[in-house]
């Protein structure tokens, strides 16, 4: 039987100067449903989200709730219609607390009352349970873990009981029980007649949760608002991009002779590190696994500096390393980090796209005074730029007016260029487009191939038995062991997942 739409865009149009983003765009959400919204980086994605939720008024077209026209002037206003977001960029205020972030709505609504602290740590426990996730909510975010930082937008926006609920790549930084958690609640939603929109690049998720799709392709309709039943994976990808994917898939490799690289023994950090023995071989490509919270990321940055080592060795090429700084890892050392906080660790986002791809060989390329020609650095990044397919006017744009995939590709071209010996990839395909991380993993291979040694840290497991010659896997700041791929996801998953739930007291290294 037809079911009236809860919520309809109907051929929205949406200009900037110079640029058409919205062409015409049309999307219907029934109630009871997951909506996917697909397309590449670029393809108008997250400015319709805008223009849903409030951010942005539409050049023309119209937005109906319940078959009646709306008007949102602000994100406030979509809020009070029912309509919550959780955004690829998280929105939260760093120095507030857990609890204060969740119900920042409701604050901003009673500014005038004193705020009952113990209440609002009760309600914000509440949503935090839903998602599986035990931390304090009276603990300020600037604490919590990217991943977690990602728990807490969507318990912000599971509080405010939307019936309409968008979320924009909402799995990109959890592992894959954490999203099968997730999903888990949004089911509950969807059968509790809440209409739900799912924007991700992770295609086997899109398949799994949703019963709906819509996608984009420059800024248009590739198709409107149509039932999954009948399309897989291929499907999805011919109506992204026009055509079949490609891109290469996980290939044996042998690097067990090749000298070592990184060596870490028996290290220990100031953030919690106990006992952590790993290497990495010259051309290797090392995988890095965890759940949220098991250290992965606060490890890549002890090696590079940021993190204080308190007891252990670090060796580069064979040479005990003293690493103090950032700056030492870069220059002395030759080591790379992406970042998986693009925003406030990757880049730079004032300065433009040059300027960032750059960075980390100014003093490479500068001359005998400290000289350095804009044109040497475009020489030095282009090549890089034009592989990754980065979307800009033109070099001298400024990287925070990009779209959040083309940021990603940036941040990763800046390492490419700069030639080192060791590169950590932390979360390389957080949104990202199919097109695009098919090349980032093709040039990862070929970093590899060509001698570089590479770390990928993931949340995404079909991304690691991809990418991975061996998967190191880690829980509680610890090494739980590591297992050779064999590229099959059924054995490989398992043997994870099995490590993960090993006591790390009594985990050793294979």
């Amino acid at each position: 039987m037809d079911v009236t739409p809860i919520f309809e865009a109907k051929n929205i149009v949406k200009t900037f100067p110079g640029v058409r983003a919205l062409k015409g765009v049309s999307l219907s959400l029934l109630p009871g449903s997951v909506h996917a919204l697909l397309g590449e980086n670029g393809a108008g994605k997250s400015t319709l989200i805008k223009v849903i939720t409030g951010v942005h008024r539409q050049t023309s077209g119209q937005l109906l709730l319940n078959g009646e026209e709306v008007s949102f002037g602000s994100t406030h206003d979509a809020v009070a219609k029912g309509i919550g977001v959780v955004h690829q960029e998280r929105n939260l205020i760093p120095r507030f607390s857990v609890a204060e972030n969740i119900h920042l709505e409701q604050l901003a609504n009673s500014w005038l009352r004193p705020v009952n602290y113990t209440a609002l740590n009760q309600s914000a426990r509440r949503w935090l349970e839903e998602l599986n996730l035990d931390i304090d909510p009276a603990m300020p975010v600037s604490d919590l873990s990217v991943a977690q930082m990602q728990l807490v937008e969507i318990a912000k926006a599971l509080s405010l009981q939307s019936r309409v609920l968008l979320l924009d790549e909402p799995t990109a930084s959890l592992t894959s029980s954490e999203a099968a958690n997730l999903f888990t609640i949004l089911r509950r939603l969807r059968d509790n007649g809440a209409s739900l929109v799912f924007v991700s690049h992770k295609l086997e998720e899109v398949v799994e949760i949703c019963d709906r799709v819509t996608v984009l392709r420059d800024g248009d309709n590739a198709t409107e608002s149509r039932p999954m039943a009948g399309l897989g994976r291929q499907d999805l990808v011919q109506m992204m991009i026009g055509r079949a994917e490609s891109g290469g898939t996980w290939r044996k490799r042998d690097s067990a002779a090749q000298p070592v690289v990184l060596q870490l023994k028996d290290l220990a950090t100031s953030v919690g590190h106990k006992d952590i023995s790993m290497n990495v071989r010259k051309g290797e490509i090392v995988g890095l696994y965890g759940l949220v919270g098991a250290g992965r990321s606060e490890l890549a940055k002890a090696i590079m500096g940021r993190f204080r080592v308190t007891s252990g060795t670090v060796e580069v090429a064979g040479q005990t390393a003293r690493i103090t700084s950032v700056a030492d890892a870069i220059h002395k050392y030759r080591l790379g980090y992406v970042s998986e906080d693009r925003k406030t660790e990757g880049l730079i986002l004032p300065h433009s796209v040059l300027a960032n791809a750059g960075v980390p060989i100014w003093r490479k390329l500068s001359g005998f005074l400290g000289g350095l020609r804009d044109s040497t650095v475009r020489r030095a990044v282009s090549p890089y730029l034009e592989k990754l397919e980065v979307k800009t006017p033109s070099l001298a744009q400024t990287v925070g007016n990009l779209s959040g995939g083309n940021q990603q590709k940036i941040s990763v071209a800046k390492w490419l260029a700069a030639g080192v010996q060791l590169l950590i990839v932390d979360e390389p395909s957080v949104g990202i487009d199919i097109k695009t991380k098919a090349y980032l993993h093709d040039l990862l291979r070929e970093l590899a191939d060509s001698g570089t040694s590479v770390i990928v840290i993931s949340s995404d497991m079909p991304e690691i038995i991809a990418l991975a010659d061996r998967i190191v896997v880690m829980n509680d700041y610890r090494i739980q062991g590591e297992v050779a791929n064999i590229g099959t996801y059924d054995t490989m998953s398992q043997a994870i997942m099995g490590l993960i739930h090993r006591d790390p007291h009594r985990a050793q290294v294979a």
